[in-house]
């Protein structure tokens, strides 16, 4: 499997897994396949179902059209970087800095595909007989997407490489988790690094990948270089080991983010 290093804001690499073109490849076809399904389904119910004029563009925009457009990006949004067919297919969509895409990325990702636009729009002007051929011809557009994936060191696709994005397996052994919160014992928790606040989404996204990895790949050399960088910016004495001080940031940012 191939993999990538994404330099975090603390100047650490971190090494992430890269989602291998068959199961990118796959979620697409999924997700393309619930288009379909949700536009002959609407498109039954509309005008078999209730009987409205066949003959209402706007209608057809409004109501099938904008939905499927949007489709991707409001659900990589909502999502933490997955569709529907992604997060089947175990993938996702994370920033060249280690964390979770901004929702200008998310919108960069989205306006570049314009190889679905034909399949998207184009069937509005003609009978759903036709529909097949828009298919055929996105899928012909979308070789272009295909050979940039192929020719990217990290397996991008033009709107990757807009975005500074890159789509990696979720897991794997090198995977970031879905979210930085933790259960705490809110009414027990005594707070002993309030300098934590003073982190970034960022920082707090990249030292949760970092316990994340090792635990899972016994780092201890990197867990011990991110603990030195908060340690000199925060100017922080303890004497925790590298990963139980990491932990204890994390407990304490999750108590003090939920009493803000």
């Amino acid at each position: 499997m191939s993999s990538v290093q994404i330099n975090t804001v603390f100047n650490i690499d971190l090494e992430f897994e890269v989602a291998p073109f068959h199961k990118r490849l796959l979620g697409y076809l999924i997700d393309f396949v619930m288009l379909i399904i949700y536009l002959y389904g609407m498109k039954t119910l509309l005008y078999d179902g209730l009987n409205l004029d066949k003959g209402n563009m706007g209608l057809d925009i409004l109501i099938i059209s904008l939905p499927m457009l949007l489709y991707s990006l409001v659900t990589e949004i909502s999502m933490n970087g997955q569709t529907l067919g992604k997060k089947i297919m175990n993938i996702r969509v994370i920033s060249l800095t280690g964390s979770e895409p901004t929702i200008g990325q998310y919108i960069l990702r989205w306006i570049t595909k314009f190889f679905e636009w034909p399949f998207l729009f184009g069937y509005i002007y003609f009978s759903d007989e036709i529909l097949f051929a828009y298919i055929i011809i996105t899928g012909l557009l979308g070789i272009g997407v295909l050979i940039a994936i192929s020719i990217s060191p990290k397996s991008q696709r033009l709107g990757d490489i807009a975005a500074g994005t890159v789509v990696i397996v979720t897991t794997s052994n090198m995977s970031v988790n879905d979210t930085i919160f933790m259960d705490i014992d809110s009414q027990n928790h005594q707070v002993q690094f309030p300098q934590v606040m003073r982190l970034s989404d960022n920082d707090i996204n990249t030292i949760k990948t970092v316990v994340t990895q090792t635990k899972k790949r016994k780092n201890e050399e990197l867990c011990a270089r991110v603990e030195f960088k908060i340690k000199s910016v925060l100017q922080i004495e303890s004497d925790l080991p590298s990963l139980p001080f990491l932990e204890k940031l994390l407990e304490d940012y999750n108590y003090l983010a939920t009493r803000e």
